[in-house]
């Protein structure tokens, strides 16, 4: 029943921020996912006999590789598998079960927040014992083996009834379908105060939950609708599809723009969210004001302490490097560790696992906690909801109150899409050999106090991560940073990150744009974006 099958390496099978994603003609072709996937267990040790946790978003191609997933794992001698029913674990839910049940680690399938269908994304990513996404060291030795690759091990089974829960055997293997929803619900009802969220909904509390077609559907019906009492149609576009509807599962202001609209609407809900692709992110809108991703990390963090699971308060918190300073000022106030990592969910592990950080965030619309080891899109909503029962406030004015607190930070992203790699690299590349004489230059009527090209010493491990983005910070607290995104399928993606720093009160309520508009035409003026890229404007402004 075991097969050894000869096969060829593929030169362009390395590992991104968040594993190896692809379009999906590039996955079908002969041996291309069996050879990545070969190639995770060549890199692991001492799994015999061990369990490995296997599910993904629901996207177009995730059904056909998680049988060859469960075939390949019991020719390579796992004792036993356990897999989402009908495919489906949220990339927090994956988290929580590896760490719940003590699993060796897991195979996750999906692109995130990229779009799905037949031409489009997929992508599959290695998760480690703690339930974090594998460090850049087990990265590596993967993208060795898949170059070196001449074989991999499967076995000869039938196809498994994936959507039925229960325990069946394959090639001497268990394989547990398992209820994909019932171990997350039942950790955020360890963490909220549930019965506070009833009595919310109860109140008359209007929300809307837009799930985008994409994983997060199920959690969100089964524990806002079924669990909290919230009104049949609260959760919007919950049923997953293997191309997500034909949208964009990105929730940003672009692609989630009917519920901006509606949540500035007259008759909008008291509070809007959405949810992405895999599960790991966030939008979160209140009635007339949206929020921005690195503002709620520090507006979650300072009023963590009304939700039951924190209540001990916070040993830290940790925010990636492009995102806003305003979580620093929040750290500074309740003095605790406040930790600048690279982009990447993975560099947050070693904090939490240390037990140094107890929120992370990252602009990117993603927001986690020690509860797992990623990102967790449903988790965030439910600590806003559970800060809005708690102080009885609307958004608005839990974010304005916060704002006169802490001082606003005017942030945002500019994503030029696409861009050929040449074009990108030469950017980065020029900027990068510019840095040194960069400082006391001025540009648009403000003096540049300092470059730099982001290099981050891990204060759990000692290992060095270099040329993570760089950095042009001005006199007053501005600041610029460019970085290349490794999310993305095809070409690559500029992001610029826009900052500025207001402390007077008077001044909060500026378009974020108009704001920042002389630091937006300064990061043309330094990089020459236009010039390299050929693009007038940006691709997706957040």
């Amino acid at each position: 029943m075991i097969r050894t099958v000869p096969t060829k390496p593929y030169s362009d099978q390395k590992p991104g921020t968040s594993g190896l994603r692809k379009k999906v003609p590039v996955f079908q072709q002969e041996h291309y996912a069996e050879n990545f996937i070969q190639s995770i267990f060549d890199a692991l040790d001492g799994f015999k006999g061990k369990t490995l946790v296997i599910g993904g978003d629901g996207r177009f191609y995730n059904r056909e590789v998680i049988q060859k997933a469960i075939a390949m794992a019991a020719a390579n001698g796992f004792g036993k598998v356990m897999v989402g029913q009908g495919g489906i674990l949220s990339t927090p839910a994956a988290s929580h079960v590896i760490r719940k049940y003590k699993t060796f680690g897991g195979i996750i399938l999906s692109a995130s927040h990229n779009p799905g269908g037949p031409h489009e994304d997929f992508g599959i990513k290695y998760n480690a014992g703690n339930g974090g996404p594998a460090p850049e060291k087990l990265t590596d030795a993967m993208f060795a083996k898949t170059k070196a690759i001449s074989s991999f091990r499967t076995a000869d089974i039938d196809p498994i009834d994936i959507d039925t829960i229960g325990t069946v055997e394959a090639a001497g293997m268990a394989v547990e379908i398992i209820d994909p929803v019932a171990d997350y619900a039942e950790l955020m009802e360890s963490l909220f105060d549930f019965d506070a969220l009833r009595k919310l909904f109860k109140s008359g509390f209007r929300m809307r939950f837009d799930a985008m077609h994409a994983v997060t559907g199920p959690y969100a019906k089964e524990i806002l609708e079924n669990r909290l009492g919230a009104p049949n149609g609260t959760c919007r576009n919950f049923k997953p599809l293997p191309d997500f509807g034909g949208h964009h599962p990105d929730p940003n202001l672009v692609h989630a723009k009917h519920l901006y609209d509606e949540m500035m609407g007259p008759d909008a809900p008291d509070f809007g969210a959405a949810s992405d692709g895999d599960g790991d992110r966030n939008l979160i809108i209140g009635k007339g004001i949206f929020v921005t991703p690195s503002d709620s990390v520090a507006m979650l963090a300072a009023n963590a302490r009304l939700a039951p699971g924190y209540r001990a308060g916070l040993k830290g918190i940790a925010r990636s490097m492009p995102t806003s300073g305003a979580a620093d000022r929040v750290a500074e106030k309740l003095g605790i560790g406040i930790y600048e990592t690279p982009t990447g969910w993975k560099f947050f592990g070693n904090l939490l696992d240390a037990d140094m950080a107890t929120i992370c965030g990252e602009e990117s619309a993603g927001t986690g906690s020690n509860h797992v080891r990623e990102k967790d899109g449903l988790w965030a909503v439910l600590l806003w909801l559970n800060i809005l029962a708690a102080r009885g406030e609307s958004c608005k004015q839990i974010v304005t109150e916060h704002w006169a607190t802490y001082g606003r930070n005017y942030y945002s992203r500019h994503d030029y899409e696409e861009v050929e790699s040449d074009r990108a690299n030469a950017l980065i590349d020029e900027l990068r050999a510019r840095l040194g004489a960069l400082p006391g230059t001025n540009v648009r009527g403000m003096t540049i106090a300092s470059a730099d090209d982001f290099a981050y010493h891990d204060p759990v491990d000692g290992s060095t991560s270099e040329h993570q983005g760089i950095r042009v910070l001005f006199e007053g607290g501005s600041r610029v940073v460019f970085r290349l995104s490794g999310t993305g399928t095809s070409g690559a993606t500029l992001r610029v990150y826009i900052e500025r720093y207001e402390p007077d009160k008077s001044r909060h309520d500026l378009d974020t744009q108009a704001a920042l508009a002389d630091l937006i035409a300064a990061a043309d003026d330094i990089a020459g974006i236009r010039s390299h890229t050929g693009r007038a404007k940006p691709s997706v402004i957040t």
